[in-house]
């Protein structure tokens, strides 16, 4: 059996580079490492979440439910794992995934009454993992960023231009509710938490990269 190491965080939060920071390392250490990637835009399993993102079912993420758009991205893991990387998770390979089931706590649980939200993280557990059969993580890595800076990340990302945002990048006010979510979340259920800033600066990618190599030391 594999190992699957999840790296997630906030819109903007340099998770894509440092994820292609710790692939290098682990191939530089001869770890047998897959990478996948979350959700899969090139595949049609996808469909649902780029209709949701763009705004099809309503111009704010608040236009569909929790339960109803986790859903939409399950559905696409599902299809990524049955499909293109079940039989290296089945073998020895180290699986590192950018976005997993942790997303949907992230991103979806804040639509929600804090007092749900120990019911929401109990039926996403069942839902994906047992009812869909979804390999649980071995670590979750969780890079906190403050949304302020996400936010001027993004829109230097898209030259300033402001339309190119998802529903999701477009909501300042959703995002600071995503990070309250994703810190509970992450006290909840033993996820790693690496900060990418103190007091409103950044750190160093060099100094994350050293946080996410101690997250998953013992792990492989």
């Amino acid at each position: 059996m594999g190992k699957l190491i999840v790296l997630d965080g906030l819109d903007g939060c340099g998770k894509t580079t440092q994820f292609n920071l710790l692939l290098e390392r682990l191939k530089e250490r001869g770890v047998p490492v897959r990478a996948i990637s979350f959700p899969d835009y090139n595949e049609p399993s996808s469909t649902l979440v780029q209709m949701y993102l763009r705004g099809e079912f309503g111009g704010s993420p608040d236009a569909v439910s929790a339960y109803a758009a986790s859903s939409f991205y399950a559905v696409d893991r599902y299809a990524s794992y049955r499909r293109f990387w079940e039989k290296d998770y089945q073998g020895d390979k180290v699986i590192l995934a950018a976005r997993y089931v942790s997303s949907n706590a992230i991103h979806q649980m804040c639509k929600l009454s804090r007092l749900k939200w120990d019911d929401f993280l109990r039926w996403l557990s069942d839902y994906e993992y047992e009812k869909l059969g979804l390999p649980r993580p071995d670590r979750v890595i969780f890079l906190d960023m403050l949304p302020s800076i996400s936010q001027e990340l993004l829109s230097g990302r898209y030259g300033g231009d402001e339309s190119q945002k998802d529903i999701h990048e477009a909501d300042a006010v959703y995002l600071s509710l995503c990070r309250e979510a994703a810190l509970y979340a992450a006290k909840a259920e033993g996820w790693r938490v690496v900060p990418c800033s103190r007091r409103s600066v950044l750190r160093t990618r060099e100094e994350i990269a050293a946080d996410i190599d101690a997250a998953i030391d013992g792990i492989l």
